[in-house]
């Protein structure tokens, strides 16, 4: 079966949203641009590291190839829009890759179709961030050849709008019980703090 590559270079959207309520929710990454819209799911955790990990590319990039680090967006430049309607999943996430392209001065992120067994996020093990000299993303093709990928080519200024976004998104959930850390339902929760009592 042969696998797509749907390739954004740049795209006029990518962001990190999500389906449901807080609690029951559904992550996503999603990128628009050519009259195209495409949605990967991915688990909570992989959202957060993967804000994490892209400001560390930016830190190292500024560090060794003297790329400006750009300010943190403004409140009225958030980007706060629902994802695009419909959210038709494409397929869900297993693997993140970073690279920075020194050649174009951008950030590529690939994400990678579930199905490869010994590279997922589940555990925070991120695939390290790389800072490439050329553009060689066509070797990386081989290991997981059969799996299809969503590629996104940002800006600095846009990965930077990226994180700003994804963290929003990530702390938009239930907020975490002050005694435990474990997140709050509307009507409370068994706290282990209480001996099992709802608070």
């Amino acid at each position: 079966m042969t696998h797509q590559v749907h390739a954004f270079e740049p795209p006029e959207r990518f962001v990190a949203g999500t389906v449901g309520e807080p609690g029951d929710r559904t992550f996503f990454l999603q990128a628009r641009g050519g009259g195209r819209v495409i949605s990967v799911a991915l688990e909570k955790v992989q959202v957060s590291l993967l804000a994490e990990k892209l400001e560390e590319l930016l830190l190292e990039a500024n560090k060794r190839f003297g790329v400006s680090l750009p300010d943190v967006p403004l409140a009225i430049t958030h980007d706060n829009e629902p994802l695009d309607t419909p959210v038709d999943e494409e397929f869900r996430v297993g693997t993140l890759g970073l690279a920075f392209d020194v050649d174009t001065g951008t950030v590529v992120i690939e994400a990678i179709e579930a199905g490869e067994p010994d590279a997922t996020l589940d555990d925070p093990s991120l695939e390290d961030a790389a800072l490439v000299e050329d553009d060689d993303e066509d070797d990386d093709d081989e290991p997981d050849e059969d799996l299809d990928r969503l590629r996104v080519r940002l800006t600095p200024d846009a990965t930077r709008a990226f994180i700003d976004r994804a963290r929003r998104v990530v702390a938009a959930g239930r907020p975490p019980c002050p005694l435990c850390g474990q997140p709050l339902d509307p009507a409370g929760h068994l706290c282990p703090r209480h001996n099992g009592y709802h608070r």
